[in-house]
């Protein structure tokens, strides 16, 4: 951020948000928004509590194996979809559909189907996350320099090889743009499983601090939640940048 030609630190935008934060909090406009100094306060006593880290690991554990299958998921098909035109048209207004669609109309669908569980909880952060990386690496692999792919056929290369060490390795600055919105994604769909279908992890801090209007806890929880999601973020982007070459390659 640049103020009277000044360069700035680049945090310093949430600096002026904290203090603005910190202004309203101590006027005492509204008991919703305490002042950040007591929420910081009120983390830092929190995070040691085995209560949360109670929550954090049972959200890790449900936003990690939500990941783990849209990834695992997710990167095949779209791969698949950019290289066939057959599967393509099959599943591209599927995926077009639930990109679009708001999917916390279907958690009630997945309650009756899977449960009130932790596996409903996955099946639900897996699917916010699944469409847009689907998306992504098949705009990687329509964008591959067909010349990549004819050189390899004519070495003798295997679909296989060719589904690994060409499609895969070309696409892959797509494919991590779509891992990073994807994650994100990720984050919502686990909180909202865990609001709406098993009252656990974050979802149940949530829940009981809104519950008895707890306001310092519930921004302590929520600045954690989104300090993970912003951190992976952004390690995400470095990745994304370190491979950036591939695209020039294509």
């Amino acid at each position: 951020m640049t103020v009277f030609g000044y360069k700035l630190p680049a945090l310093s935008s949430l600096l002026l948000w904290a203090l603005l934060w910190e202004i309203v909090g101590q006027v005492d406009l509204t008991f919703f928004i305490p002042p950040f100094s007591e929420v910081i306060a009120t983390l830092f006593g929190m995070v040691p509590t085995a209560g949360f880290l109670n929550a954090l690991q049972t959200t890790a554990w449900a936003f990690s194996v939500g990941v783990f299958f849209a990834l695992v998921i997710g990167i095949p098909v779209g791969i698949l979809m950019g290289k066939s035109r057959i599967i393509d048209e099959l599943l591209l207004p599927w995926v077009n559909i639930f990109i679009s669609a708001p999917l916390t109309a279907l958690v009630p669908v997945l309650m009756v189907l899977f449960g009130f569980g932790t596996r409903t909880v996955i099946i639900t952060t897996s699917l916010f996350a699944i469409w847009i990386i689907i998306l992504n690496a098949r705009t990687g692999v329509k964008q591959i320099n067909r010349s990549l792919v004819e050189m390899a056929h004519s070495f003798g290369a295997s679909p296989m090889d060719a589904f690994f060490k060409i499609y895969f390795w070309a696409a892959l600055p797509e494919i991590l743009g779509g891992v990073r919105i994807g994650i994100i994604r990720a984050v919502k769909g686990v909180i909202i499983g865990q609001l709406l279908i098993s009252i656990v992890g974050f979802g149940a801090l949530f829940e009981l601090y809104s519950s008895k209007f707890m306001m310092a806890e519930f921004w302590a929880v929520l600045i954690v939640l989104f300090g993970l999601a912003f951190a992976l973020s952004e390690f995400l982007a470095y990745l994304e940048r370190k491979v950036a070459y591939y695209a020039s390659a294509r």
